[in-house]
């Protein structure tokens, strides 16, 4: 490895000794992309993010007009060696997937294990990235952002706050370095490499992606001889910011199969347990969940609060044994086999946010009928209905 001084902007999280884990963010967004993953991803791997050129806090220069996705690559790789990492596992959305994706075919030797969301082998025609880099390099990247809306969110995230965000993020870009990633992804094409990939590959696509369709994630899933395939319901191409609980609980459970041995245990100190329960819950009930609790905590209530924080978040949701979606099928059974309402309209939501369809919520329920019985079911289908009735309404 070679001893030169990244140039890339990156921040690190997580123990310093820890696996290493890279990660890519898309064009037009900077580091910020994975603040929801960061946390969890961070417990046991050392993670590393970077901002691609003209980025959040990279410079522009660093990728010159006509550059390909090799040079973003090779910049990726100076800052693993700056950083004395040699192997590593890396997760990309989009073009960030497909610095990753050019990794594993022509440096196969750093790449451990390899995830893909929201990525494509080939972004569609040349001449259509030419001609909005030409028109980036003429108007500014304000040219785009009014449309990016469109193709990173579905339209009930379009107006959230993290969408704005995002945009915000989006405007701030250089537009020199815009259009040269721009120029990237005009040239690249992977398809006919893709089963020379040997690292464990997990592929994650949004439904509502219209930038790359899951038609684009199935092509890559079928030629990469060790991928899975995960689609996500009511997410666009951000499908990360957009759905954050599953596309966290994919990413930690296909790092966890790639790399026997680093099972994500639950801490054995109170500290430990309260933090993991913390992002836990926050991850599975949404953050305006949680702060409503928080606020609504009093003297008397504070020690089961911390209880629960610890105990059933903590120990019991943290467990890499189970995936989150089916975590959430068990506590939707339970919850109707003892009639507790107003926990299981809020697991309704969480079960949404863990990736379970509408359509798999219905089975769930429909399953206890026959094992819980036909009424507690009845009620358990009213709760639902009400809470996603509540969800089209919220958007």
């Amino acid at each position: 490895m070679s001893a030169s001084t990244p140039r890339l902007h990156h921040r690190t999280d997580g123990p310093a000794g820890a696996p290493p884990l890279l990660l890519g963010p898309s064009l037009g967004t900077s580091l910020a992309l994975w603040d929801p993953q960061v946390p969890a991803l961070a417990r046991h791997h050392r993670v590393v993010r970077y901002d691609l050129p003209g980025h959040g806090g990279s410079p522009a220069g660093l990728l010159g007009a006509g550059a390909g996705v090799a040079d973003l690559a090779a910049l990726v790789l100076e800052l693993a060696d700056g950083l004395g990492i040699d192997r590593f596992a890396y997760a990309g959305v989009s073009l960030g997937g497909a610095v990753g994706t050019w990794l594993a075919v022509h440096r196969p030797e750093r790449i451990a294990s390899l995830a893909l969301v929201c990525s494509s082998a080939r972004f569609g025609e040349p001449e259509g990235w030419r001609e909005r880099a030409a028109l980036v390099r003429s108007e500014g990247v304000g040219a785009v952002a009014r449309s990016s809306p469109e193709r990173w969110f579905t339209p009930a995230f379009r107006e959230s706050a993290t969408a704005r965000a995002l945009v915000a993020d989006l405007r701030a870009t250089a537009a020199e370095g815009y259009a040269a990633c721009c120029d990237a992804l005009a040239g690249f094409d992977l398809r006919d490499a893709l089963p020379r990939i040997a690292a464990p590959t997990l592929v994650v696509a949004g439904r509502d992606d219209p930038a790359t369709p899951p038609s684009h994630a199935r092509l890559l899933a079928d030629a990469i001889p060790s991928a899975s395939l995960t689609e996500l319901a009511r997410a666009a191409h951000l499908a990360g910011a957009e759905r954050p609980g599953p596309v966290g609980s994919a990413l930690l459970t296909h790092l966890t199969e790639a790399a026997p041995g680093t099972e994500d245990e639950p801490p054995t100190d109170d500290d430990g347990r309260r933090a993991a329960g913390s992002a836990a819950r926050r991850s599975v009930l949404g953050d305006a969940h949680v702060d409503r609790a928080q606020e609504r905590t009093s003297a008397f209530t504070e020690v089961f609060q911390d209880f629960i924080t610890r105990y059933a978040w903590g120990e019991i949701w943290t467990r890499p044994g189970l995936p989150r979606a089916t975590r959430s099928c068990i506590t939707l059974t339970a919850l109707t086999a003892r009639g507790h309402h107003d926990e299981l309209a809020m697991h309704v939501r969480a079960a949404l946010r863990n990736g379970l369809t509408r359509e798999e919520i219905g089975e769930v329920l429909l399953q206890t009928a026959v094992y819980c019985g036909v009424p507690a079911a009845n009620s358990a289908f009213a709760v639902a209905d009400r809470v996603l009735r509540e969800q089209d309404t919220d958007g």
